[in-house]
C-alpha cells in the first residue's frame, strides 16, 4: 500500500493519502481575528485541502477541535454548523488547550474519505 504526502517540508505535511483516507495536519488561522472568524478561515483552509486531495467535506469521517477558551467554545460552534454538512457531521472531538502562538484561538484537524470512483 502506497502513502502519498502532499505540502510537505522537513517537518510535516499538510495531506497524507493512504488506502483511500485523507488525513490533513491541524489548520491554524492566518490573523488574530475573534474564535469565529478565526475558525472560518481554519474551515475555508481545511476546504482548499480537502479539494486538492481529491474529496470534500461531504465525505469527513473525523474532526480533531483544539480552542484556546471554552468561554468562545460557541463562536467556534456557530462557524462549524454554518460549514459541516447537513447529515453527515464526522464524529469530532474539542477540547482546550494552550496552541503554538499565542494569537490562534483554534486549531482543527480532519480526516476524510475520498469518493469512491
Amino acid at each position: 500500500m502506497t502513502v502519498s504526502y502532499h505540502d510537505s517540508n522537513a517537518r510535516m505535511s499538510q495531506i497524507t493519502i493512504h488506502n483511500g483516507t485523507v488525513y490533513l495536519a491541524g489548520q491554524v488561522p492566518g490573523d488574530a481575528s475573534d474564535m469565529r472568524g478565526q475558525t472560518e478561515q481554519v474551515l475555508a483552509r481545511i476546504d482548499e485541502l480537502l479539494a486538492k486531495a481529491g474529496t470534500s467535506k461531504e465525505h469527513l469521517i473525523a474532526a480533531q477541535i483544539w480552542v484556546t477558551s471554552m468561554a468562545e467554545f460557541d463562536q467556534m460552534n456557530a462557524a462549524w454548523d454554518a460549514w459541516v454538512t447537513p447529515g453527515r457531521p464526522p464524529v469530532r472531538a474539542a477540547i482546550e488547550a494552550k496552541l503554538a502562538k499565542p494569537e490562534w484561538k483554534v486549531e482543527i484537524m480532519v480526516t476524510a474519505a475520498l469518493p469512491e470512483a
